[in-house]
């Protein structure tokens, strides 16, 4: 089981940050070209990312941004909202690294979450706030059981 997913099963507190990290490769970005049909030439052609002030293709910006959703599909967080302010570019190759922090929770379960994505060089790349609804006693009731069955659907075990 995850670390993130027993925290939410367990209850999740404002203050607590959870990470992910990946390595982007040219292949995570054809993928998610595929999957989008985002196949701006910033991502494939060196020429037309050059004319456009990068050092080389860029990964697409959702892409990067996806870290989150790991985290909060770990958490069971349903989302409602999310705004990103991308800093810096990130290429195939970069290691980045999602810190998301819980900064509100209601008494309903609506929830907030600031979300700092740094690469490798620990420069900050894409910064974001991500609203939603975290499990309630049913769904972590629900989750407990996915746990106890060996949580078959989560390849984040």
């Amino acid at each position: 089981m995850s670390y993130i997913r027993k925290r939410a099963i367990e209850g999740i507190q404002v203050g607590e940050t959870f990470c992910a990290s990946r390595t982007l490769s040219d292949r995570d970005v054809v993928q998610f070209a595929d999957i989008s049909r985002d196949y701006n030439p910033v991502h494939f052609d060196k020429r037309f990312a050059r004319v456009k002030g990068f050092d080389r293709c860029v990964s697409h910006g959702l892409l990067v941004a996806g870290l989150v959703t790991e985290i909060g599909g770990q958490l069971g967080w349903f989302a409602s909202g999310m705004d990103f302010r991308f800093r810096k570019p990130v290429y195939a190759g970069d290691t980045i690294t999602c810190h998301f922090t819980i900064s509100a929770i209601d008494e309903r379960g609506r929830a907030r979450g600031e979300a700092v994505f740094k690469n490798q060089d620990q420069a900050i790349v894409l910064e974001g706030v991500v609203t939603g609804i975290i499990p309630g006693p049913e769904e972590k009731e629900v989750m407990h059981a996915m746990i106890a069955e060996g949580d078959p659907t989560n390849k984040m075990r």
